[in-house]
């Protein structure tokens, strides 16, 4: 039975890589069955209505981060109000990459980001040798993020040295593959998080 995710990205009409290594395999739903899930309808001429297009775009980004529609409202109307100040859209990816979650996922300790909030609530995780245990912790330049020491004894970090041998971490993050530890060398930036929804529709949708 196709699991739920795998919908998700079906209806997206693209993969948002929320089921970790399957997604890079043949089992993979977008390479299966590449259309939307349900009874395939004849297409009409008629396309999204700009709303649709902007609505879509939402759900792309707040799935692929996996967050709430309150959460993730919260991060847009919040860089929304500095519009004319700075960047917007690269203001919200800063937020949304910098999350504890993103970062342990980004590093590699974790096979999604469903996975990672999941570890990162259990307590794995310390930044700066205290540990943190909420997915929403926004990292910033020079913090240190380490496995929690008595969790590497914990099945689910087992194996992290081989899965974490020849992984290649953004540029803003710097890790020590001997000591499961990471520092956070710079700022994520649009170019590199390569999201798969267009920011810009976004930002207008939560402008209405």
């Amino acid at each position: 039975m196709e699991n739920n995710k795998c919908k998700i990205c079906r209806r997206a009409g693209q993969k948002l890589f929320l089921k970790g290594e399957r997604c890079f395999s043949a089992k993979c739903a977008m390479i299966r069955k590449p259309y939307p899930p349900g009874i395939r309808k004849k297409k009409r001429g008629r396309g999204l209505s700009e709303y649709g297009k902007e609505l879509r775009e939402k759900q792309k980004l707040r799935t692929w981060y996996g967050l709430g529609e309150k959460q993730f409202a919260n991060y847009v109307k919040k860089v929304l109000a500095k519009r004319g100040k700075e960047d917007v859209e690269d203001t919200l990816i800063k937020k949304l990459e910098t999350r504890l979650d993103n970062v342990i996922f980004r590093l590699g300790f974790a096979n999604s980001r469903s996975h990672a909030r999941q570890i990162v609530n259990h307590g794995h995780f310390q930044i700066n040798a205290r540990k943190v245990s909420y997915p929403s912790y926004q990292v910033k330049k020079g913090d240190i993020i380490s496995v929690y020491p008595n969790s590497l004894k914990k099945t689910s970090f087992q194996n992290l040295k081989t899965k974490i041998k020849n992984y290649s971490t953004p540029a803003w993050l710097q890790l020590d593959k001997d000591k499961f530890e990471a520092k956070v060398i710079g700022e994520p930036n649009l170019q590199e998080a390569a999201p798969p929804a267009e920011i810009s529709a976004i930002l207008e949708f939560y402008s209405r």
